[in-house]
């Protein structure tokens, strides 16, 4: 655990929260600073604070509890879609780190957002760096 983690303190119960499933590797929780109406957390129990620090075990935990608790949403907040985000480091908005997923909500004309504009990349310095990436995947 990280001595300052609130993700750990919350699963430690050195935090309060609204619990809303667990599991062995897993725990999930409502966010207190929800985009929309029933956004919530899958947090691993184990500290990590990035994906790329987790390990293979709990992300895949993960994963399952993620499906699991949007089957749930779909449900409960008769929802119209639902976005799922994570986010890795400082530069990609992470405000916790610890790794999360996001399982937030959406209906039509929610006024939310979440569109990028669609613009065409450069052919060569994709495939540049898609060869590189393969490279580094060792394929």
């Amino acid at each position: 655990m990280a001595a300052d983690c609130e993700f750990c303190k919350i699963r430690d119960g050195e935090l309060p929260s609204m619990r809303v499933y667990e599991d062995d590797r897993t725990l999930a929780i409502m966010d207190i600073n929800p985009l929309t109406s029933g956004h919530c957390l899958v947090i691993t129990k184990t500290h990590a604070p990035t994906l790329w620090d987790a390990g293979v075990e709990d992300l895949q935990a993960a994963m399952a509890a993620a499906r699991k608790v949007a089957i749930a949403l779909r449900t409960a907040v008769k929802l119209d879609g639902l976005n799922m985000l994570q986010a890795n480091g400082a530069a990609a908005f992470q405000s916790v780190p610890h790794y999360h997923l996001h399982l937030i909500p959406r209906w039509h004309n929610d006024d939310k957002g979440f569109d990028w504009p669609v613009v065409p990349g450069d052919r060569a310095q994709i495939q540049a760096i898609g060869e590189r990436l393969r490279e580094a995947l060792g394929s």
